[in-house]
């Protein structure tokens, strides 16, 4: 089931909460809505589920498999929700509360009881719970009770899947184990999903393409290390994970940025956007482990800096620096690197980068 969303723009009184958005999830992805809060992805959300009903645009559609649907009712499209907060019905047991939608269809259309009880049965194993059934919610853990409201939704056999902010609720180990199982049950079930969430690390682990959205708009689209490693703003470089950002300015084609500069492919770059006469204000943005940290200068350009705090534990050494203007830099080492150099709080170091990317007010490098 392919889903395509045609300028969508949805207002709450003077708040603009989406604004001419457009979007295609094909037909079996898994599609992750990233962004911060108030950027309009639960809303866009609630829009494919026809919870809320966009505003009057001409131009504006929402098509299941090619089937304009903005103005069906949520029953007519299909389509399963899953909350952040479970949702389930305290007073149902763990098989009740999954064959509740089966329940309650229309007599023409609902399944026998022996149907139902195969059904909820094989969804029990496939959430890995079989056993369970006759417990309650209370009775169950929180990673527990969110694999029975995605099971719930599954019931049904919807067309599309909408989860949002699933794992909002649960710790860290138990979101990290349902991340891996909801990855290998869309595998298996190859149903058309939208996840919502603001957790970056869960966007890139869990979705076939990501949806970074800001301000009421999409800033991009593309897979996991497409976002990660080609962002296409600012925001989003700054949104996807820790940087480090340096200010300075693109003269005769290359970036001389507070001691560092961008190599070949950077200047290549330039030079295609900007004459080389020009000089602009530019931004570079270099990731932790794209930093190297070196105890002398070697004839590459590189930054002084003294050497504030370390944290070894991980799979990186966090190293963080402080330049000479008072600026923070966060290094990430490989373990053995960091071991082989023997740092030690208080001592200066040089600090260079292995990649970067440069953005200016008119291009992006």
């Amino acid at each position: 089931m392919s889903i395509i969303v045609e300028h969508v723009s949805k207002t709450f009184g003077t708040y603009r909460a989406l604004d001419d958005v457009s979007l295609t999830v094909n037909d079996g992805e898994l599609v992750a809505l990233l962004g911060p809060s108030g950027s309009g992805k639960t809303t866009l959300l609630r829009i494919i589920a026809g919870l809320e009903i966009p505003d009057e645009v001409e131009s504006s559609a929402i098509y299941f498999h090619g089937e304009d649907v903005a103005r069906r009712q949520v029953g007519e499209r299909q389509v399963g929700f899953v909350f952040q907060h479970y949702a389930l019905f305290k007073h149902l047991s763990v098989f009740e509360n999954i064959a509740f939608g089966l329940r309650v269809r229309p007599r023409h259309l609902r399944p026998t009881k022996q149907q139902i009880h195969d059904k909820v049965t094989e969804l029990l194993r496939l959430i890995q719970l079989e056993g369970l059934g006759r417990r309650y919610p209370s009775q169950l853990s929180g990673g527990q009770r969110q694999r029975v409201a995605l099971a719930r939704a599954l019931a049904i056999e919807p067309k599309v899947l909408l989860l949002d902010e699933p794992f909002g609720a649960l710790d860290a180990k138990v979101r990290q184990g349902l991340r891996n199982w909801l990855r290998r049950l869309h595998e298996e079930l190859h149903v058309t999903s939208i996840l919502v969430t603001h957790d970056q690390e869960e966007a890139l682990e869990v979705a076939d393409r990501v949806v970074v959205m800001n301000q009421a708009k999409i800033e991009q689209v593309g897979t996991p290390a497409e976002v990660f490693h080609h962002p296409a703003s600012e925001f989003v470089i700054d949104f996807l994970g820790n940087v480090n950002v340096f200010h300075g300015r693109i003269e005769q084609g290359k970036a001389v940025l507070s001691g560092l500069a961008v190599g070949d492919r950077a200047a290549r770059s330039a030079s295609k956007n900007a004459a080389a006469s020009e000089t602009r204000q530019g931004h570079l943005y270099v990731r932790p482990h794209e930093l190297e940290i070196e105890r002398y200068l070697n004839g590459s350009p590189a930054i002084p800096a003294l050497v504030s705090r370390i944290n070894p534990a991980g799979a990186f050494a966090k190293i963080a620096l402080t330049t000479n203007e008072g600026g923070d830099i966060q290094v990430d080492l490989p373990l053995e690197r960091y071991e082989q150099l023997g740092l030690q709080t208080g001592e200066t170091v040089f600090v260079s980068a292995k990649k970067a990317r440069v953005f200016t007010p008119d291009y992006v490098i």
